[in-house]
Order: C-alpha cells, then sequence, then structure tokens
C-alpha cells in the first residue's frame, strides 16, 4: 500500500514524545537524528531542530481520518487546550464551505496539524 509519512520538527524528543504519547502515538524508532510515532494507521516522523521558534513555525501536514470527533475528544481529554492561540492547542471541528469537516491541532513545537474528516 502506498502511504506518506510527514517529516516535523522537534525541539526535544522526549518532550516531543510525551505530548503525542498522550494521544495515543507510539514511539517506534529514535535515535539522536530522527523518531517516528506510530497510531493507528498514521506515522508523524521527527527530524531534531532544537532552534525553533514555535511562534514562527511554519511546519503542517494533514492527518484525514475516519473518526475527527473520536481524535478530538483524545486531544482534549488529554489536556490539550481549546483556544484560539499558543502551543500546544486544539480547535474544534468546522465543516468547511467548500465540504469536508476540520479540526486542528498545533503541538508544542508549533506545528500545524490538519485533522480532516475522511
Amino acid at each position: 500500500m502506498d502511504h506518506a509519512t510527514p517529516n516535523l520538527p522537534s525541539r526535544d524528543f522526549e518532550a516531543t514524545s510525551r505530548f503525542y504519547s498522550a494521544l495515543g502515538f507510539v514511539e517506534g524508532w529514535r535515535d539522536d537524528g530522527w523518531m517516528i510515532l506510530t497510531r493507528d494507521g498514521l506515522t508523524l516522523e521527527f527530524f531534531p531542530h532544537p532552534d525553533l521558534n514555535p511562534a514562527e513555525s511554519w511546519f503542517s501536514c494533514c492527518l484525514r481520518l475516519d473518526d475527527l470527533s473520536g481524535f478530538y475528544a483524545v486531544c482534549v481529554d488529554a489536556g490539550v487546550p481549546e483556544q484560539c492561540w499558543g502551543q500546544p492547542r486544539v480547535q474544534p471541528p468546522q465543516e468547511e464551505d467548500s465540504g469536508p469537516t476540520i479540526a486542528a491541532l498545533i503541538d508544542p513545537d508549533g506545528t500545524l496539524l490538519r485533522i480532516i474528516q475522511t
């Protein structure tokens, strides 16, 4: 099966792993230069970027999920704040004018993960 895995920045692999672990991701690989986290059919890969300013990050990816509302609830239950500023944070699902329902998760490093209902 063809698939793609986003390569995202991490200021600190341990902190990134803890954050995503609370969302159900499991660490599958880590060394000094790379980390791979998985959750069901999702794979996120991280590279070290210790000097990244989260407020200026432009990194992003899309997660297309069968159960957007379930994953959103996991984020909220894990204590990710529902707010419009700062990081980490989640923004609730909204139906876009173009049709899909999309939520947003911003991780501690400022990466935007668009969560799209498939």
